[in-house]
């Protein structure tokens, strides 16, 4: 299985953040959910959420609010936007399937 993010590698403060994980060799409507998670510069993992196989989000109760995930199955596509985005959100956006499979991750800046 491999995943791979993409997505705009700098957003300004107040926009929108889209990023999108294409997986294949694998369903994502199978075996594990597709989860977000980031890693902001100097700072441990941050749990984003997920998606599982019936399309069900579960969300960090720190960016419920702020934060949609939501799946293409025709295209085996996962994305996650996240709203009102400000410099803490600057990080590199990883996208795993169960605990084994992840993205390269993608840096994502928050900046004017």
């Amino acid at each position: 299985v491999q995943l791979q993010e993409s997505g705009p590698g700098l957003v300004k403060p107040s926009q929108t953040l889209s990023l999108t994980c294409a997986v294949s060799g694998g369903s994502i409507t199978t075996s594990y959910p597709v989860s977000w998670i980031r890693q902001p510069p100097g700072k441990g993992l941050e749990y984003i959420g997920y998606i599982d196989l019936t399309g069900s989000t579960y969300y960090s109760p720190s960016l419920k609010s702020r934060a949609s995930i939501s799946r293409d199955t025709s295209k085996n596509q996962v994305t996650l936007q996240l709203n009102a985005v400000t410099p803490e959100d600057t990080a590199v956006y990883y996208c795993m399937k169960g605990m084994d499979y992840w993205g390269q991750g993608t840096q994502v800046t928050v900046s004017s």
